[in-house]
């Protein structure tokens, strides 16, 4: 198996988010794919960007992209590991021009993500993650420091629960409420993107309860990170750690604890 240079992902995620900054200080035309969700020349160029960069450095590794034609089902069930790419996630916030846009790049490994980068191309920050080798954010022009959460929602009276801007549901509302009803008192933060994750990977939230449908693009990257500070991602049909190179690349829900 493939060991991971994360300087080079690191650096591959920085180039394709200058490509998307490009087109985000001007104005853009925003496409609309099959299922209504939107669509700008900064998802290609950084997809373009990725995509050269994986296939410089890890020839042998395939990929799957949601910029990329969807591979079926009957080929990647054979692959042992394969890179996951959004290279721009959260395109609704990067039209509504509020910065919340990641560019993710995952390696899975058998169903994990083995190691991740999550970068925000509006502040620079950078999360990386490993497997075994801790968690990490990179703030501009900042060294690496490790991250960490050791505050579960379940044992803490003050809970912040982070949820998504752009995609609120009546679950995460009952979901909040519940823990009101135990008696919690409960903060809400909203965010784009898989800054969510990134979030209570870090100890800025405690939980993320994901109601709502997610692909696999979305959340590999940012899953590896949570992963190495400690927390976990669990899917909530099967109270198990949500797994990837599913038959079906959308996600159940979920919730990051």
């Amino acid at each position: 198996m493939s060991r991971v240079d994360l300087e080079k992902i690191a650096a591959t995620a920085r180039a394709a988010g200058e490509q998307i900054l490009d087109i985000y200080s001007r104005d853009f035309e925003v496409e609309l794919k099959a299922d209504d969700s939107p669509l700008t020349e900064a998802d290609r160029l950084a997809n373009a960007v990725i995509m050269e960069a994986l296939a410089t450095h890890y020839p042998d590794i395939p990929v799957i992209s949601e910029e990329n034609k969807e591979v079926p089902y009957s080929q990647r069930s054979g692959w042992s590991e394969f890179w996951l790419v959004d290279p721009l996630d959260g395109t609704k916030e990067f039209v509504k021009k509020n910065g919340e846009f990641t560019v993710n790049i995952a390696l899975v490994r058998r169903g994990v993500p083995v190691a991740g980068v999550v970068y925000l191309p509006v502040d620079g920050t950078l999360y990386c993650a490993e497997s075994g080798a801790g968690a990490f954010k990179t703030m501009a022009d900042g060294l690496p420091e490790r991250i960490s959460n050791d505050r579960h929602y379940s044992t803490e009276h003050e809970v912040s629960v982070v949820a998504s801007r752009s995609h609120p549901t009546p679950e995460t509302d009952a979901f909040v409420e519940r823990l009101r009803a135990e008696g919690k008192v409960v903060e809400f933060l909203s965010a784009g993107s898989s800054l969510k994750l990134c979030l209570v990977a870090e100890g800025a939230a405690n939980v993320y309860p994901r109601c709502g449908p997610t692909m696999e693009w979305d959340t590999g990257a940012a899953h590896a990170v949570v992963l190495e500070a400690g927390r976990k991602v669990i899917d909530l049909e099967t109270g198990e750690p949500l797994s990837y190179n599913k038959p079906s690349l959308l996600n159940p829900w979920f919730v990051v604890e």
